[in-house]
């Protein structure tokens, strides 16, 4: 399932609860997105050949080493 925000348009501006809602889903995916842009700086990943369950486990062992090294 795929989650998205409310779109203003120049007629529909955005109502309270809809900004509010906008702003709890970019809580959200922040952390995600972030995520991702650390993972690519490892190289490896843009040769990565494997089964989807391998690199899954590779990605989040990636993630903690990535974590760790920006948290410093």
């Amino acid at each position: 399932m795929i989650v998205t925000g409310y779109a203003a348009s120049r007629t529909h501006k955005l109502t309270p609860g809809e900004k509010e809602a906008n702003r709890v889903l970019a809580v959200g995916r922040a952390p995600v997105e972030h995520g991702f842009a650390h993972l690519k700086n490892w190289r490896i990943l843009t040769k990565l050949r494997t089964a989807p369950a391998h690199a899954t486990q590779l990605l989040r062992a990636l993630l903690v080493l990535t974590n760790l090294e920006v948290n410093r």
